[in-house]
């Protein structure tokens, strides 16, 4: 099974969207809140180059990018290996 963390704010469609395709495909994945920890977000961002927009999703610990990007894989077929 995957290892897929998906960091997240309240306030954000495309959160709801990544959450909801990995549920519809049956892959668990951790949801971290980035709603009360700025510093974390700031540290994602610089370690992944400088992306800014959540959701900042990452599968097998490789940072893949937000919800077209998660979207991108699973049409690719990539998402359920």
């Amino acid at each position: 099974m995957r290892d897929i963390k998906v960091y997240t704010t309240r306030v954000c469609s495309y959160c709801q969207a990544a959450k909801r395709l990995l549920e519809q495909l049956g892959l668990p994945y951790e949801e971290i809140g980035l709603d009360d920890k700025p510093e974390l977000r700031q540290k994602l961002s610089e370690e992944n180059g400088y992306y800014r927009t959540v959701p900042m999703i990452f599968v097998d610990g490789q940072f893949v990018g937000g919800f077209t990007d998660l979207q991108a894989l699973h049409k690719q077929g990539k998402l359920l290996v």
